[in-house]
C-alpha cells in the first residue's frame, strides 16, 4: 500500500506485540479511538491469533507514548501522504502519567546524576582518598 498513498490520507503501519504488521488509510481528523474501532471492525485474517474481545482495549503508541482516545492523526501532525508507524497494543487502561515531581524536573531541566571526582580533585579540595 505504500506506494499508493492519497496525499490528503495517512497510511499507518500498525505493529503488533507478536510483531506482525498491517497498514490502514486513515484521515487527519480520524481519532485514536476511531483508529481502535476500525481496525477491531476490519481485524486483519493473518492477525486471528490476537483477536481481541473489544475495540476499547486496543490502545495505540507513537513516539514511545500512548495516545488518548480523542487525539487525532491531525493533532500529531503527521505527514500527509506519507507512512507513519505505531505499535498496537491490547490495554484495559492506559498508564498513569508520570509523578508531579517529575514533570517538574523534565520542564526546569533539572536531573538527579551522580559525578564522579577523580582523585585529583579530591586532593586539590583538601580531602584525602582513602584507599583499601
Amino acid at each position: 500500500m505504500t506506494g499508493n498513498i492519497p496525499v490528503d490520507m495517512i497510511n499507518l503501519r500498525l505493529i503488533l506485540v507478536s510483531g506482525k504488521t498491517k497498514e490502514f488509510l486513515f484521515s487527519p481528523n480520524d481519532s485514536a479511538a476511531d483508529i481502535a474501532k476500525h481496525v477491531y471492525d476490519n481485524w486483519p485474517m493473518d492477525w486471528e491469533e490476537e483477536q481481541v474481545s473489544s475495540p476499547n482495549i486496543l490502545r495505540l503508541i507513537y513516539q514511545g507514548r500512548f495516545l488518548h482516545g480523542n487525539v487525532t492523526l491531525g493533532a500529531l501532525k503527521l505527514p500527509l501522504g506519507k507512512t507513519t508507524v505505531m505499535h498496537l497494543v491490547a490495554r484495559e487502561t492506559l498508564p498513569e502519567p508520570n509523578s508531579q515531581g517529575q514533570r517538574n524536573r523534565e520542564k526546569t531541566g533539572e536531573s538527579n546524576c551522580c559525578v564522579i571526582l577523580s582523585e585529583k580533585y579530591w586532593s586539590l579540595s583538601g580531602f584525602k582518598s582513602v584507599q583499601s
